[in-house]
């Protein structure tokens, strides 16, 4: 056996809603008893197209020792246990994978709320025409998003868009109130988007707690508007980046005016 990055199911967050077991196109996954299960390693390939199709969290990608993914092994499963339609599912899988991508075409399971489907573009797709109806001296502004989910309820630690990049945690408002969020924040970096005052944010500072454990990331940004309210983003980064245990990620406050300017700019963590 090889350490390698593999599934996790926290069974005490598992609601058995089965939404998952048609995320993996690899069929490694079943419910047993009501709960998510690993069925069986060999069938796992690590890649977590079930995490943006759980609602509560239950699932994560962690680094452990395990048989090594057994492509031809889960293929034999797949046409015994569901036929040759699966067999394709998973092929058409694999190649996205290779491509670095999360399947997202018609041909993948289409289980679970489609908005929390995983999304991470080709760089192909991220530089193709600007699709954003913002303009800019009559010039299409191109998006600078390279992620989906953003929202903080439906990101999942683990997910492979933080990988090696800056995360910048958004007050909803922000995006609004600044035209130059996109190119100022999002460019190169993942996101996460919150608001500490209308949200349940029960549940926000485990999972910043989570995403910041992923030792690539270098640096967290919180962009805050000015009001009051908006410093429970910042209060909620800090407590997370105590939990994470981490002393070498830096985390940054920038303050945007109601007109959109940049107030300050201080780091809050390190």
């Amino acid at each position: 056996m090889a350490k390698r990055k593999i599934i996790e199911i926290d069974e005490a967050k598992c609601n058995g809603c089965g939404n998952c077991i048609t995320g993996c196109a690899e069929g490694a996954l079943q419910l047993v008893d009501g709960k998510a299960r690993l069925v069986k390693e060999q069938f796992c390939d690590g890649f977590g197209d079930c995490i943006g199709t759980c609602p509560t969290g239950a699932l994560t990608i962690i680094e452990r020792e395990s048989e090594e993914f057994d492509v031809e092994a889960t293929r034999q499963n797949l046409y015994i246990t569901q036929g040759e339609e699966a067999v394709r599912r998973m092929d058409s899988a694999n190649e996205a994978h290779d491509r670095g991508e999360h399947p997202t075409t018609p041909t993948a399971p289409q289980g679970g709320c489609p908005g929390t489907r995983m999304r991470m573009p080709s760089a192909k797709v991220a530089a193709a025409v600007p699709t954003t109806a913002a303009t800019q001296g009559g010039q299409m502004v191109r998006s600078d998003l390279e992620q989906w989910p953003v929202q903080l309820h439906l990101v999942q630690p683990g997910a492979p868009f933080f990988d090696n990049k800056e995360l910048v945690i958004l007050s909803t408002c922000a995006p609004v109130a600044s035209a130059d969020v996109h190119w100022r924040f999002l460019r190169g970096r993942s996101v996460v988007v919150a608001c500490p005052k209308l949200d349940n944010t029960d549940p926000y500072v485990d999972k910043l707690t989570g995403i910041l454990q992923n030792t690539t990331i270098p640096k967290a940004i919180v962009v805050r508007m000015e009001v009051p309210c908006c410093g429970g983003l910042s209060m909620m980064a800090k407590e997370a980046l105590q939990r994470s245990g981490r002393n070498d990620l830096v985390v940054e406050e920038v303050t945007v005016g109601l007109t959109g300017d940049i107030l300050s700019s201080q780091t809050i963590g390190a």
